[in-house]
C-alpha cells in the first residue's frame, strides 16, 4: 500500500534508562544498570524504521529526545542512536533539536556527540536549588552541579538552554522557593518550565503520604508560589507562553507547541505516545514488551485509539486553552468546518460571565484567574 507523505510530523523519542530514581516520578522509567540498553537502541531505530513506512513525512521540523535520562547513555550509545535518527528520519529541516539531560550527567565528550549531530537545545532537570530539598526528593545532583553544566555548556555554544523546577515540594517553605526561582532567573535562560508537584500512583512520595510521612505544602502557598513565577518572570522578560512554560521571545519550545497545537508527533520508545492522523497510540511499557515485537518486525502498540471529531474537538479546546494565546477560531474552523462560537454557544457566556475566558474575533483564551483554575475550566469544554 503507497501512503502520502505527511508535510511535517514532529518525534518524541523514549530513552527510559535513569541512573538512579526520583521519588515523585511516574514516568517509563528502569534503573539502567544490567539493561539491554544497546538492544533497546537498535529496536528503537527499527521502530522508527518501521512507523516511518506507514507514515512518512517530508520534514521533521522537531525532535525532542527525553526519559528517563537519555544522557545516562554513554557517548558512543548516544552517537548510534543520533547517527540512526538522522539516517532514518529527514533531519535536513529540523529546527529545534532538544535532548533533556540531568545536571552532572553531561560529559565534554557526550556534549561533542550532541553537537556534532545537530542537537541545539538542552532541557535540564534542575528541580530546586536547594540541596536539602534535592535529597530529600531522591535527586542525585546539588545546585554547584547544575552551575557546572551551565558551564560546560556555554564552552560548548549551547545557548538555547531550558531548565525545570518543581514547586510545592515537601516541607518547601515561600522562602524556599523564592531562593531557588532567584538563583533560576539569576542564570537568564532562555527558557523555564515551571510545575507543581502532583503526586502519582505506584511513587514513593504517594506512599510516603497515604502513609502520613509526608507533608506537602497548602494550596494556598501552592498558588502563592505560582502567583510569583508569573511575576518574577515577567520582570525579567521571560513571557509565560503556557500555564508552565516562561521563555524569552523567540525562545518558545517549538516542540511542545506541537502537542499544544494538536499536531501530529511520533511517539518512539518505550511507553512513548504519538498522534499520526487522528489516531492516538501507547507503546508497550516495559522493555522486554518493547523489544519482542520489534524482534519480529512488528510494531509495539500496546493500545491504538481513533479519535472522533467529538474527540478530536475537546482535545483541541484542553491543550489550546493551555496557550496564553489560547485557540484561534479561524485554524478551529480551518480544523473542523465548524464555527467555535457556535460549538460552544451554551458555554461560552457563563465563563465569561465567572471571568474564567475572554472572547474577541480572533481567540478564545483564559483569564489570569482561569489559568489558576487549569482543569476545572477545561472540563467544561466537554462536549455533550
Amino acid at each position: 500500500m503507497a501512503y502520502k507523505p505527511t508535510e511535517n510530523i514532529s518525534a518524541y523519542i523514549h530513552i527510559p534508562f535513569c541512573e538512579h530514581i526520583c521519588y515523585y516520578c511516574d514516568f517509563n522509567k528502569v534503573f539502567i544498570q544490567g539493561q539491554p540498553v544497546d538492544d533497546y537502541i537498535q529496536a528503537l531505530l527499527k521502530e522508527i524504521e518501521l512507523t516511518f513506512k506507514q507514515h512518512p513525512t517530508q520534514n521533521c521540523e522537531t525532535i525532542y529526545i527525553g526519559g528517563g535520562t537519555p544522557t545516562s547513555l554513554s557517548a558512543n550509545q548516544l552517537e548510534t542512536l543520533l547517527n540512526g535518527i538522522h539516517n532514518k528520519l529527514p533531519t535536513h529541516s529540523t529546527k529545534e533539536f532538544t535532548v533533556e539531560a540531568n545536571p552532572g550527567d553531561l560529559t565534554q565528550e557526550k556534549l561533542e556527540v550532541l553537537k556534532a549531530y545537530g542537537v541545539n537545545r538542552i532541557s535540564m532537570g534542575v528541580q530546586t536549588f536547594n540541596d536539602r530539598l534535592l535529597k530529600k526528593i531522591g535527586r542525585k545532583h546539588t545546585a554547584k552541579d547544575v552551575y557546572q553544566t551551565i558551564k560546560l555548556l556555554d564552552k560548548h555554544q549551547f545557548d538555547n538552554i531550558s531548565i525545570d523546577l518543581i514547586y510545592a515540594l515537601p516541607n518547601q517553605t515561600i522562602d524556599d522557593f523564592r531562593d531557588s526561582l532567584n538563583q533560576a532567573i539569576a542564570l537568564d535562560l532562555p527558557h523555564y518550565a515551571l510545575y507543581s508537584l502532583i503526586l502519582e500512583n505506584k511513587t514513593m512520595f504517594m506512599n510516603w503520604v497515604r502513609q502520613g510521612r509526608l507533608e506537602l505544602p497548602s494550596q494556598e502557598i501552592e498558588s502563592q508560589m505560582f502567583l510569583e513565577t508569573i511575576q518574577e518572570m515577567e520582570s525579567s522578560f521571560h513571557f509565560q507562553y503556557e500555564i508552565s512554560n516562561f521563555a524569552k521571545k523567540g525562545y518558545e519550545s517549538k516542540h511542545n507547541l506541537v502537542y499544544w497545537n494538536n499536531e501530529n508527533y511520533y511517539g518512539f520508545g518505550a511507553g512513548a505516545s504519538g498522534y499520526l492522523d487522528n489516531l492516538r497510540y501507547r507503546n508497550f511499557g516495559p522493555i522486554q514488551h518493547y523489544l519482542k515485537p520489534l524482534q519480529q518486525e512488528k510494531l509495539p502498540r500496546l493500545e491504538t485509539e481513533t479519535l472522533s471529531k467529538k474527540n478530536q474537538i475537546e482535545e483541541e479546546m484542553f491543550l489550546g486553552l493551555r496557550k496564553t494565546e489560547g485557540v484561534s477560531l479561524k485554524e478551529f474552523n480551518s480544523k473542523f468546518h465548524l464555527n467555535l462560537l457556535e460549538v460552544y454557544k451554551n458555554v461560552l457566556p457563563a465563563l465569561i460571565q465567572k471571568n474564567w475566558i475572554t472572547v474577541n474575533q480572533e481567540q478564545i483564551k483564559l483569564t489570569r484567574t482561569g489559568i489558576f483554575l487549569g482543569n476545572e475550566v477545561f472540563e467544561k469544554f466537554l462536549l455533550d
